[in-house]
């Protein structure tokens, strides 16, 4: 098995260090329905213009968004669906883990009870 080289690695990596941040996963939610400008993704997610505007510019430059100029407006979009399938595999495996560790607590909790 070939070994993966390390400025692939450290790409990966940044690639998830853009995915970790909460706001620019409302940001992307916001985006999954479709094309959106910056008040529309404000009304959708609740957060500040500032801080949509600050997510928004890290997720076009990690080229998870494109951003399309449209008169006055620039609109965004998502220029991979990928992404959520990437987010339904990690929410999937998490709720596995939640269901186990559930089960666990059931087994102790019916054991405090003895």
């Amino acid at each position: 098995m070939s070994q993966i080289p390390v400025s692939a690695l450290a790409q990966v990596a940044d690639y998830f260090k853009v995915l970790s941040e909460l706001s620019r996963l409302q940001v992307l939610c916001a985006l999954k329905s479709g094309t959106k400008n910056v008040t529309e993704i404000i009304e959708e997610t609740g957060l500040g213009q500032a801080n949509v505007s600050k997510h928004l510019k890290i997720l076009t430059q990690a080229g998870i968004v494109q951003r399309q100029p449209q008169g006055v407006s620039v609109y965004y979009q998502i220029t991979d669906p990928m992404i959520f399938d990437l987010c339904e595999l990690v929410c999937q495996k998490l709720e596995t883990r939640l269901q186990e560790q559930s089960q666990e607590l059931k087994k102790l909790d019916r054991l405090r009870q003895l």
